[in-house]
């Protein structure tokens, strides 16, 4: 029975780092994803809005990333 509660007790006081995965998974996919785009058409983004939005979704990927890994940590 006490092993049962000293491995509970371990389990429960590190935090899950699912977001952590998901969160870098998906800022990783999305940096392939601009690689792929970016070099297959010279124009890419193509206006100044598409940069900013490009920009934007970068940035909020990141910051994501960057606190799941505080977060969890």
């Amino acid at each position: 029975m006490h092993a049962l509660l000293v491995l509970a007790a371990e389990e429960g006081a590190e935090p899950s780092k699912t977001a952590f995965y998901i969160a870098g998974i998906a800022l990783a996919a999305w940096a392939v994803i601009l690689a792929a785009i970016g070099l297959s058409r010279p124009e890419f983004p193509g206006s100044d809005g598409a940069a900013r939005g490009v920009m934007a979704i970068s940035a909020i990927l990141v910051i994501a990333a960057a606190a799941a890994a505080v977060a969890t940590g």
